[in-house]
């Protein structure tokens, strides 16, 4: 297998439109942008404690509710419970909504889906947002 290399992620562009996908991707779920990322971190790291969780979170904004809001909103899910005996902490891991979330954002990302515009409200920002999600719906050579 050959191993990528930097100009073969530039020829692919990745990131050309990735600042309006993870806008939409945070609009339609009500995530903020730190929390997205957040979540595209954990999810490359599979498994994790909350010890991780914070070590992943020294490069975002502050957020000291970020922990529970993302467990109670289902994003993170506990894998295994401690029992206090033979394991000491809760080990998580993002659930299957983030997991299918991340796995679109990829497939808008490389052009095999187009973002829906259907669920964006009426405000002046869900308009411009329209039309950005319009144009690259448009690029097909993304």
């Amino acid at each position: 297998m050959r191993r990528l290399t930097s100009s073969d992620l530039r020829d692919l562009n990745l990131f050309k439109h990735y600042r309006i996908i993870r806008k939409w991707a945070c609009k339609t779920n009500n995530l903020n942008d730190a929390d997205l990322e957040l979540l595209i971190y954990l999810e490359a790291v599979d498994m994790f404690t909350k010890q991780d969780f914070k070590i992943g979170t020294y490069s975002y904004s502050w957020d000291n509710r970020r922990w529970n809001r993302l467990l109670k909103e289902g994003w993170i899910v506990v894998w295994r419970r401690r029992n206090r005996t033979t394991q000491k902490y809760h080990i998580y891991k993002v659930s299957v909504k983030c997991k299918q979330l991340i796995s679109r954002m990829y497939r808008i990302i490389l052009g095999e889906e187009d973002m829906p515009s259907h669920k964006l409200k009426t405000g002046y920002m869900d308009k411009v947002l329209k039309t950005s999600i319009s144009n690259v719906n448009k690029d097909k050579t993304r």
